[in-house]
């Protein structure tokens, strides 16, 4: 069984409060606010703040981070995509359209944080990530050329295109726990003209699962979506491969296969 139930149910839950949906509004807005930035905008004490964002926490609809004394919030867009991808996609295809809209509205630049649960192990999730074959299945049909060392470099690869997808650098290897790279895509001349980005792997294992956070950050203030706009895709297909041997259907996941 896909670990799904547990955590959707909390998805559901954190949506059900018209103030937690407000306080995501604030967030689509503006990514990377603190608690105090938040409650500004609304009649309500602190610790009431606190507690509605506790448990957009809890659900993985909100990532928080420290920068100095700070605790800044992020959007999460994954859980939404694994709903998506459960219900949406199957029963109601024409609002396929509408929810990438959303997505475009959760995801906005500077710096983007990803979190998911995948059961599975450290060792068989850093497979998943560095093995081109693998890759393939749930990153719409690339696959990768890559030095897993140190400084080693790496091109993303498809079969219907002449020229690499994309190129960069392995800054920091460490299996199966971190692995941070450059990124430059290629893959069109608007995308070409953003330069390089940074993408931070974290796998911790918990019990029998693991909790993966991607971080794709040193973006320019307005970048083009392009560039971070599949990871909830990305995401969702690397959690159900490695959880059902199965890759995934749905509207934009075979993209390029």
């Amino acid at each position: 069984m896909v670990t799904y139930s547990k955590a959707m149910d909390a998805v559901f839950k954190a949506l059900a409060d018209p103030t937690r949906r407000e306080l995501l509004d604030e967030l689509f807005r503006e990514d990377g606010q603190s608690a105090s930035a938040l409650g500004a905008r609304f009649e309500m004490t602190r610790f009431g703040i606190a507690k509605h964002l506790k448990l957009l926490e809890d659900a993985g609809l909100v990532v928080t981070r420290r920068r100095g004394r700070e605790k800044l919030h992020f959007l999460n867009p994954v859980p939404i995509r694994l709903i998506h991808d459960r219900w949406v996609s199957k029963y109601a295809e024409p609002w396929a359209a509408a929810l990438s809209d959303l997505k475009s509205r959760l995801e906005s630049p500077m710096e983007k944080i990803f979190e998911i649960y995948i059961k599975t192990t450290p060792e068989r999730l850093w497979e998943a990530i560095t093995n081109s074959e693998i890759r393939s299945k749930y990153q719409f049909g690339n696959t990768f050329t890559a030095d897993w060392t140190p400084g080693g470099r790496f091109e993303m690869h498809n079969v219907k295109a002449d020229a690499p997808l994309g190129e960069g650098e392995n800054i920091e290897v460490d299996p199966p726990r971190r692995l941070v790279q450059t990124m430059r895509a290629l893959w069109g001349e608007d995308v070409k003209a953003e330069g390089t980005s940074r993408i931070t792997w974290e796998i911790e294992p918990v019990g029998d699962s693991c909790h993966l956070t991607v971080t794709h950050d040193q973006l320019r203030e307005g970048a083009n979506d392009q560039l971070y706009g599949g990871w909830p895709m990305i995401l969702s297909g690397l959690k159900t491969w490695l959880e059902t041997g199965e890759t995934l259907t749905t509207p934009g996941s075979l993209m390029y296969a």
